[in-house]
């Protein structure tokens, strides 16, 4: 078995928690408080930014064979993510630009980065990031909410282009080859970290 498929395997009962949380469930029904999806969207634009950075700092001692994707990752997350929260921003009058990290937001970014001190290591702690929202997406669109902007979240991370870019993800950590039981404590605190983060501030 390969490492990544070993982190799948670890991870799927943590993707089954995520999909119970009272959060993931309300944007499945397409009934979420606006509220709870407003504060979401602010403290995930926070992480995003955070996330483009991880995405560099890993790029700076990339081998060559991965440059490129993890260019190609971070000018994904810049202008495609960040684009669709700054549109669902203005319809559930988010305030991105006077937003503050939740604990939460700032406990996981602090880890993430810390992380990538290491290459291997980096991509394994920001790996459940990626394939969490793509598991995520993919089962929600099998039902997807009918609140318009709801079902544009999930359209978003259900998107076959979104799951390539996991997949490579994927590639590259095997490619990698971190110590397998470090990586997997990190993936597997990246996984807790992401159940933490849909416990949005009130």
């Amino acid at each position: 078995m390969s490492l990544s498929a070993r982190l799948h395997e670890i991870g799927r009962p943590l993707v089954e928690e995520q999909l119970k949380h009272p959060t993931v469930a309300g944007i499945a029904r397409g009934d979420l408080d606006e509220a709870v999806f407003r504060s979401w969207l602010e403290q995930d634009y926070l992480f995003l930014l955070d996330y483009v950075r991880v995405f560099s700092r890993l790029a700076w001692q990339a081998p060559s064979e991965h440059l490129g994707d993890l260019v190609d990752l971070a000018h994904s997350t810049f202008h495609e993510e960040l684009s669709l929260h700054r549109s669902l921003a203005a319809e559930f009058d988010a305030d991105l630009g006077g937003a503050r990290k939740s604990p939460a937001c700032a406990a996981y970014t602090a880890f993430l980065l810390d992380a990538a001190a290491l290459y291997g290591e980096g991509l394994a702690a920001l790996y459940p990031c990626m394939w969490g929202y793509s598991e995520l997406g993919a089962i929600l669109a099998t039902n997807p909410p009918e609140e318009p902007r709801l079902r544009r979240w999930v359209d978003t991370y259900a998107d076959p282009g979104f799951a390539a870019l996991a997949r490579r993800c994927a590639q590259m950590i095997d490619e990698a080859a971190p110590d397998p039981a470090r990586a997997e404590s990190l993936f597997l605190d990246g996984m807790r970290h992401e159940i933490a983060f849909w416990d949005v501030p009130a």
